[in-house]
């Protein structure tokens, strides 16, 4: 582990990282068999592709100073038990400390950005303090898209009537991303109860170099962070992709897609963005070194590792 940095024109990207940790990829990406993984094998490996056949999955934050602000794009799993993902909920690094030490203390920071609430994205929102659950940057704005928060908040309503499950699949009625939103009610609703919240349009512009990039499918309302500075272009991908090899098979769909055809249209017009700008991409999950770009090869595409 270690913090990697990157910088596009004037702006300056710095990972933060909280938490990696092997898994079997077909276990995320019910199509990337080793068999489909093959043809992708030359340039996944080293970095996105292990010799097991496993990936290396990063859960962290990103620090983005553009125009004089300090935006953190995502707030990684946080300092609480997520029921069903044991696997998560320790060996975490103190992601606040962590922030600190590398000169982001969270008083420091301006805006805290979420690109959607799936609870491996927003939970060092906050922290608890004497029981409650408060905002762990005091004097940042967060933001969210208003898409995000009108459906989740509906979402977490008490059903009229018990929803019955189907072979196979989340309990009828419900989206696939439902049980990923456990921290809505003390790591987004305190936010909106403090008054530090802003729900924003999908395509918000946070600085002249920096605005969301509206990216629906995985969840409704998620966005992007598109960056552009000085003629230079960079996408941070929020869960557009969980896995660089989604570039090359932008059909292959991860398990917790809400829409799993309006996700693969989404790669599809943003893989064609990328590759025509020559946009420097850093997966808000890939292993390191987490960014590179699209570039076309062999009739496809696929995605070369940048340091």
């Amino acid at each position: 582990m270690g913090n990697l940095a990157w910088s596009v024109g004037s702006v300056r990207i710095t990972r933060i990282v909280e938490r990696e940790l092997p898994v079997a990829l077909a276990g995320l990406l019910p199509d990337a068999t080793p068999a489909a993984l093959s043809r992708h094998r030359s340039w996944l490996e080293p970095h996105f592709l292990n010799r097991d056949g496993t990936a290396t999955l990063s859960i962290h934050g990103l620090v983005v100073e553009s125009g004089g602000q300090r935006i953190v794009v995502d707030t990684c799993v946080g300092e609480r038990n997520i029921p069903g993902y044991g696997e998560l909920s320790q060996g975490g690094r103190p992601f606040l400390r962590d922030l600190e030490s590398a000169g982001f203390p969270p008083a420091s920071i301006d805006v805290v950005l979420c690109t959607h609430m799936h609870f491996d994205h927003v939970g060092w929102n906050t922290v608890r303090v004497d029981g409650r659950w408060v905002p762990a940057f005091p004097n940042a704005r967060y933001l969210f898209a208003r898409a995000e928060w009108e459906h989740w908040s509906k979402a977490a309503e008490p059903p009229r009537s018990e929803p019955q499950a189907s072979e196979g699949g989340p309990p009828q009625g419900q989206h696939p991303g439902a049980g990923l939103t456990p921290t809505l009610d003390d790591a987004v609703r305190p936010l909106i109860d403090a008054g530090q919240a802003d729900l924003v349009l999908p395509d918000h512009r946070i600085t002249p170099e920096l605005r969301l990039e509206p990216s629906p499918g995985h969840t409704p309302g998620h966005v992007c962070l598109a960056i552009e500075s000085s003629g230079a272009h960079a996408l941070v991908t929020g869960d557009v992709t969980h896995h660089p090899v989604q570039w090359a098979e932008t059909d292959w769909k991860t398990v917790a897609d809400c829409d799993p055809h309006q996700a693969i249209a989404t790669r599809r017009r943003l893989r064609s963005a990328c590759a025509e700008r020559a946009a420097l991409v850093i997966g808000t999950h890939y292993a390191p070194p987490c960014a590179g770009r699209v570039v076309a090869s062999g009739g496809g595409f696929a995605f070369r590792a940048q340091r």
